[in-house]
């Protein structure tokens, strides 16, 4: 037992160093290997370009929805409403009586 002023001092393991040593060895002989390092640093590679990847294909996202917003809709709208009006002149022709227009069906 160690003593120290102040503070707590746990006795010592007993068979401490015997069936440790080597398993630590073997661990440590393992987390230290080239294989292990190339491959932490693969994984993290990996995860390094993914996140890079996500948040580029959500600002792409973002771009590509407000410009459909801004751009297309309005568009689709508007084709809607001419192609009522057509409609409502073809319906408007028929009941007067008159041949429809050159442009329709």
């Amino acid at each position: 037992m160690s003593s120290k002023k102040g503070g707590v001092s746990l006795p010592d393991r007993a068979g401490a160093g015997v069936g440790d040593g080597i398993l630590s060895r073997v661990t440590s002989s393992i987390s230290q290997s080239p294989i292990v390092y190339q491959g932490k640093r693969a994984a993290s590679d990996a995860s390094f370009v993914a996140k890079k990847l996500l948040k580029s294909t959500g600002k792409a996202a973002w771009i590509a929805g407000t410009t459909f917003l801004i751009l297309v809709v309005p568009l689709i709208i508007e084709m809607d409403r001419d192609a009522q009006l057509t409609e409502l002149e073809m319906q408007q022709a028929s009941l007067l009586g008159a041949s429809p227009p050159a442009g329709a069906k």
